[in-house]
């Protein structure tokens, strides 16, 4: 039989104190039961610990040696409860967050430098994701956070909107409507061949782009299929068509040409994704550090 915490920690007050009144005032208890356990304690070990005199009680050299590894398994145990406390409340831990690659330079700096900053205890793992894998990855518990291009999330997961964003008509540096000054109507790109996004990708995004050409009142020549954004506007540099795309992940390019469209179409173009079966303290500080603005 294992020797209890509770048990080490009796042994503990007794071998400091070598006293028994003393050690059971100390424990909030009386003497008789704290005399009781320990001598069930040495029956139990097989060993006396303690040499006992009607005017002294000594630790014998086991009960010297003992006394040590006692004091071992209290301060784990209480290393543990410690370590228990922080966790639940999201001070300790490891949090697990997968993201789309815009967001890694975009938004995601400034919210791991909070987060750190914060939470120093808590393990940071990242790893980049394509929008339609991060839901899966949270509903396997791959993943505590997933920033994304998504916001139907079904009952299983929660979405809180992180940037918004709106498309502006990307087109190749040569295309003629790059001279052009001011917006454009999308309805001038209807014969146009177009680079379009896979919508297993995003489904949200790719839809967006649909809705936004059909209001224009045209469907699009889909002639070339991206699985990011980024093959996305890779394509229309090398030429290949037009397409639909977040202004904020066209404007830092300088391969790709960009005018606003006539009527804006706005769109959630990062969202935090996470679940929503249970209260999870270290998602709900992370959310919080890549919501906040200073």
């Amino acid at each position: 039989m294992s020797v209890e915490v509770r048990q080490a920690r009796y042994f503990i007050a007794v071998a400091e104190e070598l006293h028994f009144g003393r050690a059971a005032e100390r424990l909030n208890m009386s003497q008789p039961p704290l005399s009781q356990a320990i001598l069930q304690l040495e029956r139990q070990l097989g060993a006396t610990l303690l040499n006992r005199s009607s005017r002294s009680v000594t630790l014998t050299e086991t009960g010297r040696l003992f006394l040590e590894e006692c004091r071992l398994l209290a301060s784990a145990s209480e290393r543990a409860q410690e370590i228990a406390a922080k966790a639940q409340a999201g001070l300790m831990g490891t949090l697990r967050i997968g993201a789309v690659t815009s967001a890694f330079s975009e938004t995601l700096p400034a919210a791991f430098e909070r987060f750190s900053r914060t939470h120093p205890q808590v393990e940071l793992r990242a790893m980049e994701i394509d929008s339609h894998h991060g839901q899966e990855a949270l509903r396997r518990r791959e993943l505590d956070v997933a920033v994304i291009r998504q916001t139907v999330t079904g009952t299983q997961l929660r979405a809180t909107p992180l940037r918004r964003d709106h498309f502006v008509v990307a087109l190749p540096p040569d295309h003629s409507a790059a001279a052009r000054s001011g917006a454009v109507e999308l309805g001038d790109f209807r014969d146009e061949p177009w680079v379009w996004l896979v919508r297993q990708v995003s489904p949200d995004y790719h839809d967006e782009m649909t809705a936004a050409c059909r209001q224009a009142g045209f469907s699009p020549e889909v002639r070339h299929l991206a699985n990011s954004i980024h093959s996305q506007l890779a394509m229309v540099a090398c030429g290949l068509g037009v397409t639909l795309a977040p202004e904020s992940s066209v404007r830092p390019l300088k391969t790709v040409a960009w005018r606003e469209p006539a009527q804006r179409v706005d769109l959630v173009e990062l969202s935090l994704v996470s679940r929503a079966d249970r209260a999870e303290p270290l998602v709900d500080h992370f959310i919080d550090c890549a919501l906040a603005r200073n």
